[in-house]
């Protein structure tokens, strides 16, 4: 059986674990370096390994490359870097040489620094290394990962604690019946093994067997579902989970930004304003960021045409992160020039001297500001990222224009953009809470858009907390304030890695789901670590489970399919750990008033065999809908319970065919010991068999609920198998006989009132302790 089960094991975790090699592609990687080649102080341009690497070195960047170590920037032309992986925020950044705020301490958000594993989108660079391999940013991300001891999470406690709790049963009652039979009967050889016997039969071996098989089936399921399961006890570990934590972008986002609103400047919606910001989109030649996609496709495909059949470019002055706002000079005919400029509000104001008011010029006065401000931060309340749009005529000319021609503009009114939820999402999240699975959302991303998008989606952020409070935060006091708090921005990776880990301290199981570097440490640190087959190789590295789609509904049926496998699991633990309980108990009392074993080591050992192979279908068992509705926990207090309720019910009726075997059939003396094993191994099998199916439901067997058919066919066979074996020419080799048919009305009648007695048993302890 372990054989088996370690086969089992072996095989879907080989098959699950084909994700990409953490950081392979990356290190394979070259970088243009210049290097001096003679004696003369030479300096060229050379491709080397990025493993060559060494600080001081001083290598050029263009777009596209990856980005090989930390680097400070010395020269940079519109350099825009993609560094989402690190931080979680989906538009690039731009990169200079000087800094514009020299003051900033978060090195992330230092624009003269660029990082190992974010790569170029645009631009050119040359820049000196300052940190490769381990002690990049990167590396000391992925060192904290791999190095960090993975403790056991809440599924292997679970199977400690039931494992240990068998054990010290164990140790307890095999002593004990050694004891009472080496005393009473005086054969303390054969007393020895009867007791060895017993310590086996209160082992589940076939424990591993049905974990791994349930497991591995519950992988297969998922895995039609597009996800993949990397390590098997995940899956029981997203029944039990009762917390999910989650990144923003992608999962309740469709991590594409769109155009949300184009309005004038007291909050009306303008086709004017849209169609400048098209113009100026269109026209640049520039990095076109995910802001000018989302204008671009906010103009329906005729109006865009009419537009650019209409007007004609005529020059541009690029966007520098200096101005932050850029502009296009465009001509209808041969008419004056038009500049259309767009940028960051304050900087639009800080050009513009008049205002598009309903329909009239107006100044730009300390009142309309006051308008403005009014409208801009609303808009920001509502999470949208906000982008002014003004104009200015000017008479047409030869030549280029400056950054000097951005003066006394026209403010025509804003365009405002969001990261739209899924729709997919709303329905996930109120299927979540329907289960017991409390939601929190921990993002890099600012907190009014991630609390516009989590009021879109049902989620009631409440109070947000953001990086820069947890950093002033005691252990206590960010434990307290995240088990009631739901949405946590602008964290750094190591805040969200804290908080999972004092959630998990609290009691709870934790699930996180990420796909960024920044990602990996809450990954690893969570009781369930989810990323995405399009994650970086660190997040996948680092996660349990893999999907194939980025989806908080397949999630939602991972949930349901932990739960499924966990009540199978604790089906088996449960019937095998009351029954030898009770096993036991009716050996004690047999051994202490017979004068020979009430069953031969052999009977217990082929009893025990026949058992376990009735389980073998419990995976494939069905489940009860109420089992699936809440968070399922290991409760070893639950199981010992179990054991003392229901156990003795067992014993009582063994008690009674030892009574029927003793005064009705006569078998009260040594010369007629095999007529009373038989009996009891008839009557033990079947007790124990038939109890798998009142103990897998709360509710009335065959009636109410209906165990799967795989299950009840097996039952059938153990059943016809252990009636048969006293009758068969083995019998004689096993040291039991054949049982006259008298016996088997009065087993009838012993095994219906078992389970009359057992439902009613059940009925009462359902009611009172509840059940699992």
């Amino acid at each position: 059986m372990v054989g088996i089960s370690t086969l089992l094991n072996f095989i879907q975790e080989a098959r699950s674990t084909k994700a990409a090699d953490a950081l392979k592609a990356m290190v394979s990687n070259t970088a243009t370096v210049l290097r001096v080649v003679n004696e003369q102080g030479e300096s060229r341009w050379l491709e080397l390994p990025i493993d060559q690497l060494v600080p001081g070195d001083i290598i050029r960047l263009s777009a596209g490359d990856m980005i090989p170590a930390d680097l400070r920037i010395l020269q940079a032309r519109d350099l825009f870097v993609a560094q989402a992986s690190l931080t979680g925020e989906s538009l690039p950044v731009e990169k200079v040489a000087r800094s514009r705020d020299p003051l900033q301490q978060n090195p992330l958000e230092c624009d003269t620094l660029c990082f190992m594993g974010t790569n170029v989108v645009s631009g050119s660079a040359q820049a000196i290394v300052f940190a490769t391999g381990g002690r990049t940013w990167f590396g000391q991300l992925a060192g904290r990962v791999s190095e960090q001891e993975s403790e056991p999470n809440a599924f292997q406690k679970g199977i400690s604690r039931v494992s240990m709790l068998l054990i010290r049963f164990m140790l307890v009652m095999a002593p004990v019946v050694l004891l009472i039979n080496g005393y009473t009967k005086g054969d303390w050889w054969e007393a020895a093994l009867f007791a060895l016997s017993v310590a086996v039969g209160l082992t589940p071996e076939m424990l591993p067997m049905i974990v791994t098989s349930t497991l591995a089936r519950g992988a297969v399921k998922l895995s039609k579902q597009k996800v993949i399961v990397k390590h098997l006890d995940a899956i029981q570990n997203f029944g039990a989970m009762d917390i999910l934590c989650t990144d923003k972008t992608g999962t309740l986002t469709q991590d594409k930004i769109v155009l949300e609103n184009h309005t004038d400047v007291s909050g009306k919606v303008c086709e004017r304003v849209l169609h400048a910001a098209w113009l100026n989109s269109h026209y640049q030649t520039g990095l076109k960021n995910l802001l000018d996609t989302a204008v671009l496709d906010g103009v329906e495909l005729d109006a865009a045409r009419g537009l650019a059949e209409r007007w004609q470019k005529v020059d541009e002055i690029p966007f520098d992160f200096e101005r932050r706002r850029m502009s296009v000079v465009v001509k209808e005919d041969d008419a004056a020039h038009q500049l259309i400029c767009k940028g960051a509000l304050q900087e639009i104001l800080n050009v513009s001297t008049q205002v598009r008011y309903n329909g009239d010029i107006v100044p730009l006065d300390d009142t309309m500001l006051r308008r403005i401000r009014r409208v801009t931060d609303t808009l920001n309340r509502q999470g949208l990222r906000v982008v002014a749009v003004a104009t200015k005529y000017l008479p047409a000319r030869e030549g280029d224009y400056q950054r000097a021609d951005e003066s006394d503009l026209i403010l025509e009114g804003y365009i405002a953009f969001l990261d739209p939820p899924k729709e997919t999402t709303a329905p996930a999240l109120k299927a979540l809470k329907a289960s017991g699975i409390t939601v929190k959302i921990l993002t890099g991303d600012s907190e009014l858009v991630a609390a516009k998008v989590c009021h879109e989606v049902g989620l009631d952020a409440g109070e947000v907390v953001i990086g820069s409070q947890i950093e002033a935060m005691s252990d206590d006091e960010l434990a307290a304030l995240a088990k009631r708090t739901t949405l946590f921005a602008r964290l750094a990776p190591l805040h969200k890695e804290r908080i999972v880990t004092l959630l998990k301290r609290e009691g709870h199981v934790v699930g996180f789901m990420g796909d960024g570097i920044n990602d990996a440490p809450a990954l690893r640190a969570a009781d369930i670590g989810i990323s995405v087959d399009g994650a970086v190789d660190i997040a996948r590295e680092a996660a349990d489970i893999i999907l194939l789609e980025k989806s908080l509904m397949v999630l939602e049926e991972g949930v349901i399919e932990g739960r499924r496998t966990f009540a199978n699991m604790l089906k088996y633990i449960k019937m095998t750990a009351s029954s030898n309980f009770g096993n036991v108990f009716s050996v004690l009392v047999a051994s202490a008033f017979l004068p020979f074993l009430p069953m031969l080591p052999l009977h217990l050992l082929i009893q025990n065999l026949l058992y376990d192979v009735s389980q073998v279908a419990i995976p494939f068992d069905n489940v009860d809908d109420e089992q699936i509705r809440k968070p399922q926990r290991w409760n070893p207090a639950d199981l010992g319970r179990f054991m003392v309720f229901f156990g003795p019910i067992s014993s009582i009726f063994d008690i009674l065919t030892f009574g029927l075997m003793w005064w009705v059939f006569h078998a009260n003396t040594v010369e007629m010991q095999t007529l009373f094993q038989s009996g009891w191994f008839i009557e033990g099998l079947l007790s124990q068999t038939l109890i798998v199916h009142m103990i897998r439901t709360r509710r009335i067997p065959f009636v109410q609920s209906r165990a799967a058919w795989p299950l009840f066919a097996m039952t059938l066979v153990v059943m016809a198998v252990g009636i048969a074996l006293p009758f068969s020419p083995l019998a004689s080799y096993l040291q039991l006989q054949a049982l006259p048919l008298s016996y088997f009305p009065w087993l009838v009648a012993i095994l219906a009132g078992y389970m009359v007695l057992t439902q009613a048993v059940k009925g009462f302890y359902s009611r009172r302790y509840g059940w699992q």
